[in-house]
């Protein structure tokens, strides 16, 4: 009943998630060598595949800040992160993301696309099919790049936050062996978090005209299922 366990299982549960909406159907492509997929379908996997990866996002923004109270407020750590306000962040993370997730499928239901239109992608990504519709994208283009920089940036800062007070924290200690076990809870956590958003950052702030489909497909592989695979990792952290 410990809050990082309680992170963490949401967390295991968002690995299998994220990964069941690709590669199962990549799965079947490479079985059948058909490449096809209806609308519907692509619709339902990116409204899927964004709900995930937000709350992907999310677990590990509440993990640094659980992480944050251990180590900066030790005394106050069962007080502050208490079940009550563990379950409320993680309720208001799956919220936040559902409806983030219905209004990025809701703008590309808006468009109109040709017949037969060729993703050059291993599934349904927003952007990649954001970029071969042929009605104007502008207004898809605003909504999806301001609910990645309130969403992600605002995630980012947290966690950038948390960890600057864990790192003066751990400076402040006098023993050795006191920052190696701080430091140690924190390094595998740290890891997957650079390499998360790393890789999606340079997906959707790159530039569509000179990107390369291969480096996006690279980057986007890297972030949906070599991340998710490198999660356990975090689950040796002793709280």
């Amino acid at each position: 009943h410990q809050p990082m366990f309680i992170l963490l299982s949401n967390l295991s549960l968002v690995d299998i998630c994220i990964t069941s909406t690709t590669i199962p159907k990549m799965l079947v492509n490479i079985q059948t060598q058909s490449k096809a997929i209806s609308y519907a379908g692509c619709i339902t996997q990116m409204y899927f595949f964004i709900l995930f990866a937000g709350l992907d996002v999310f677990l590990l923004t509440v993990m640094a800040y659980d992480r944050f109270v251990a180590i900066c407020h030790p005394l106050h750590y069962t007080v502050i992160m208490n079940p009550q306000l563990c379950g409320l962040l993680v309720l208001m993370s799956w919220i936040t993301c559902i409806l983030n997730s219905l209004l990025e499928s809701l703008m590309v239901l808006r468009l109109s696309f040709c017949p037969d239109v060729e993703i050059p992608h291993f599934f349904c990504e927003l952007k990649q099919v954001v970029q071969l519709a042929c009605s104007d994208t502008f207004l898809n283009d605003m909504v999806m790049c301001l609910c990645f920089a309130l969403l992600g940036g605002g995630s980012l800062a947290g966690i950038l936050y948390s960890y600057s007070k864990i790192l003066f924290s751990i400076h402040r200690m006098s023993s050795v062996q006191g920052k190696y076990k701080a430091f140690s809870t924190c390094a595998s956590h740290l890891s997957v978090v650079s390499l998360f958003f790393c890789t999606s950052l340079g997906v959707y702030f790159s530039s569509a005209p000179t990107h390369s489909s291969l480096s996006s497909a690279t980057a986007s592989v890297m972030y949906s299922v070599v991340t998710p695979m490198l999660n356990p990792v975090i689950y040796r952290i002793k709280t």
